[in-house]
């Protein structure tokens, strides 16, 4: 691997919020979905009822709910820390590292991004104000730039 693009990433302890908890607790219904979207989105005008309809016909797919489920379990805390790498281990990623975050996240703090930057030399951060977790739906225009040039 020459190259290493993370977006919204774990890897580094975090305390979970209501945010991932939502997330991660998700029980399929549309209701549900709209909730949830709400949690991904900054731009609010990305909540339509046509997409949490398909996101919520794509988190419905047999087997894919419950493969999901069985990644996250109660208390959710535990699956956080089970996605935690030491620091030497980032620390010895020594592949040019781009590293994307929305400011207002609410799944995964901002904080994350910031701790992945310190500990990996190669790596830069790009923030994108007024953006959730979805950089790559809220902001995709710069988005695909920013990576396309980055991988290029």
């Amino acid at each position: 691997m020459s190259k290493l693009v993370l977006m919204g990433a774990v890897g580094v302890p975090f305390e979970i919020t209501e945010g991932p908890d939502k997330v991660w607790g998700f029980e399929p219904s549309l209701p549900n979905m709209v909730e949830l979207m709400d949690v991904f989105a900054y731009d609010r005008s990305l909540l339509t009822e046509d997409t949490a309809k398909l996101r919520l016909a794509a988190a419905t797919r047999p087997g894919v709910h419950e493969a999901y489920s069985a990644m996250f379990p109660a208390p959710r805390q535990r699956s956080v820390e089970a996605m935690t790498v030491p620091d030497a281990d980032i620390r010895s990623l020594t592949q040019p590292t781009l590293i994307v975050h929305g400011r207002d996240d609410e799944v995964i703090p901002l904080s994350n991004s910031m701790r992945l930057n310190e500990l990996i030399e190669q790596s830069q951060l790009h923030v994108y104000g007024q953006c959730g977790h979805w950089v790559q739906i809220e902001h995709t225009e710069d988005f695909t730039q920013l990576v396309g040039t980055f991988l290029a």
